[in-house]
């Protein structure tokens, strides 16, 4: 699978608000979601994130900037050249003014108004949960549609998880709900789970 990379700015003040930017075309059009894309040639995980946020965001950060906070497979049966690994950062720090660019359309929400239902099927299983601080390791499968998420595997991450390209071996499922195409949920272990059906 390729690799590609999602950041999402966040600011605390005046309130806690997070930054999506609207897709104008292209994979995702249509959707709100982060800022990121495929990693070129000769780039690292890192100098991709901050390339993306210049071109779709109009912001400039510096690699410290970065703080990866989720790796996340996606699977495309139906498209598997679609079929990618998403490398999460999270950056509070930046230069400039965010603006609307050739792909994006950024604006500002409240933590309580994310647009869960105009963003990609996945978001409201690991989004949440990386807005209360949890590092996340998760895994998507879709189905014919490429948009509806027929099954997923989502946990807390370790440290060493997010460092390198590619996921985990195995099937190790502490700590994580899965979900399978008939819409039921499993829970894990874990009491403090995120927990949801899809309807």
């Amino acid at each position: 699978m390729i690799d590609g990379t999602l950041c999402l700015l966040m600011c605390r003040r005046p309130r806690a608000q997070i930054l999506l930017g609207w897709k104008k075309h292209g994979f995702g059009s249509g959707k709100w979601g982060g800022f990121g894309g495929k990693i070129e040639p000769g780039e690292t995980i890192a100098t991709a994130a901050v390339r993306e946020l210049q071109e779709e965001a109009g912001v400039q950060v510096s690699e410290a900037d970065l703080h990866r906070v989720a790796k996340l497979s996606f699977h495309f049966p139906f498209r598997p050249e679609w079929s990618q690994v998403v490398h999460v950062f999270v950056v509070r720090e930046w230069e400039g003014e965010p603006r609307e660019t050739e792909e994006m359309v950024p604006a500002w929400f409240s933590m309580d108004e994310i647009p869960y239902a105009a963003m990609w099927d996945d978001c409201r299983y690991w989004l949440p949960r990386l807005l209360d601080g949890e590092r996340i390791l998760a895994r998507f499968l879709l189905g014919s549609d490429n948009e509806t998420v027929d099954w997923l595997e989502v946990r807390s991450a370790r440290d060493h998880e997010l460092s390198v390209p590619g996921g985990p071996g195995g099937e190790e499922s502490n700590g994580c709900v899965r979900r399978w195409s008939q819409g039921t949920a499993k829970r894990e272990t874990h009491e403090d789970l995120y927990h949801r059906r899809a309807t």
